[in-house]
């Protein structure tokens, strides 16, 4: 389980490190990245520094997924570029942020951060085990307005809390969305640093985890589903099959 012993003040924070991916599925093992979006989204919301990748994942991309994220095999295998190039290039910049002290900022954070880390491991690459303080909004937002009724999408989530989305999707248009989300969430958080907040989305994920496995497990009749709770990365064989919320 990766946890964070920085101390560092949500007060003091002055920018985020958003990331979001684009893939040609949801089993982090199997899939791959097609593309991700690197930014820093500051206090105001303002976009400061930013990196993006279009990659040709070397497998076929489902028609399923090119409707969503409208990336098509033709357009990754002219226009993208080397799966291991990219990949090297993605934990680079996410290593500097980190070192940097920057909170790594995503939706469904298990999801993204364990996709990138098994793409690292199928290229040789080593992946990243501790990724600092990690400030997931769909975590946090569930926790913290338990009883909301409605969807916790990413589209919902940021209409609830007033944040513009253009072009759901789209890695970029996503993780912008996202750490505005996030920085809504910080000013409501009770959590005074960034190591207590972390920890704590630990425990929630978990929680969270377990109550939609019961509710699957009696909606369906099957004793047997397992969602993995393991959070920021997911761990274990189940790790593939936990759903990944839709946008």
């Amino acid at each position: 389980m990766q946890t964070s012993t920085a101390k560092i003040a949500i007060t003091d924070i002055a920018s985020l490190c958003v990331f979001d991916l684009e893939t040609t599925g949801v089993n982090t093992d199997e899939d791959r990245i097609v593309t991700c979006f690197i930014g820093r989204v500051m206090r105001d919301g303002q976009v400061n520094g930013s990196y993006s990748w279009l990659v040709n994942p070397g497998i076929p991309i489902p028609e399923g997924a090119s409707a969503i994220h409208g990336i098509t095999d033709e357009v990754a295998q002219r226009d993208g570029v080397d799966p291991a190039t990219a990949i090297a290039e993605m934990l680079t910049v996410l290593r500097r942020s980190i070192a940097g002290g920057r909170p790594i900022v995503a939706y469904n954070a298990s999801f993204d951060l364990s996709m990138l880390n098994a793409e690292a491991r199928r290229y040789g690459l080593e992946p990243i085990t501790d990724f600092g303080p990690v400030l997931d909004p769909y975590v946090i937002d569930k926790a913290i307005d338990k009883y909301r009724k409605g969807k916790r999408t990413l589209v919902a989530t940021a209409e609830y809390y007033g944040v513009l989305l253009e072009g759901a999707h789209d890695a970029e248009a996503d993780a912008v969305a996202t750490g505005r989300v996030c920085w809504a969430l910080l000013a409501k958080t009770e959590e005074s640093d960034l190591h207590s907040l972390h920890n704590r989305q630990i425990d929630w994920a978990l929680e969270q985890a377990a109550s939609f496995q019961s509710y699957l497990r009696k909606s369906k009749g099957d004793d047997l589903i397992v969602i993995d709770g393991a959070w920021p990365i997911r761990v274990g064989s189940d790790r593939a099959v936990a759903p990944v919320p839709a946008l």
